[in-house]
């Protein structure tokens, strides 16, 4: 389980179905960028960063959903219509967003404990959202599941993650070095679609391992 090998066929696979990944998630990474902006631009800089992870809440879970949904069919040789894969993703909104929140408040956690606390539960919780969506779990069975797959591959998954993570940093921060603030609404809704879209390719990653792993004998 290279993960050379898993970002390959990572790769592959996104490269090969761009299209219909846009088609299905760009409208609401475009949508979640554009109330970030206006919630932003009402409270202003300095206002409490907590409202951001709340409209996040709003519109990650479907579009991510919707996203793992549509890796599972297609590994399975299917071809699901979008609104299909949409209808199903809101029906699993409210346990996603939940899954999220409590996800998103450990690893901030995590991270305000020297980083490194915040690290170890980004790695440890990334099966999470596939064994929610994928085996009905609830979202604490789905941490509790997660952190089980995850042992012994820590350092596969971290590798993953950093592999495609890593560039995404630099090139968000280099445009904030080309482009400094205050931007132009257009262009800063441009780079953060983008950016937010890009993400995308750590679920395909992730996915990608979370099946090899889950492939492997049952180690409890």
């Amino acid at each position: 389980m290279n993960p050379l090998d898993v970002l390959r066929d990572a790769f592959y696979f996104f490269r090969r179905n761009l299209g219909q990944i846009a088609q299905l998630c760009l409208p609401l990474v475009v949508l979640e960028a554009l109330l970030q902006q206006g919630v932003s631009s009402a409270l202003g800089a300095d206002a409490f960063p907590g409202y951001g992870v709340v409209v996040g809440l709003l519109l990650y879970p479907l579009y991510t959903g919707a996203l793992i949904l549509f890796l599972d069919a297609r590994t399975r040789g299917e071809s699901p219509r979008t609104r299909d894969l949409l209808a199903m993703s809101l029906s699993l909104w409210p346990r996603f967003a939940l899954l999220t929140a409590v996800s998103t408040l450990l690893i901030l956690l995590g991270l305000s404990l020297y980083f490194i606390p915040g690290l170890w539960l980004m790695v440890v919780l990334a099966f999470a959202e596939y064994l929610l969506v994928l085996k009905g779990m609830t979202p604490l069975a789905a941490i509790s599941e997660s952190l089980r797959l995850s042992r012994g591959h820590f350092l596969r998954i971290l590798l993953c993650i950093l592999a495609v993570m890593a560039p995404l940093w630099l090139l968000k921060g280099a445009s904030e070095t080309a482009y400094p603030e205050p931007l132009n609404p257009i262009l800063s809704l441009t780079i953060d679609s983008a950016y937010n879209f890009l993400q995308l390719f750590t679920s395909v990653v992730l996915f990608r391992l979370f099946m090899l792993i889950s492939e492997q004998p049952d180690r409890r």
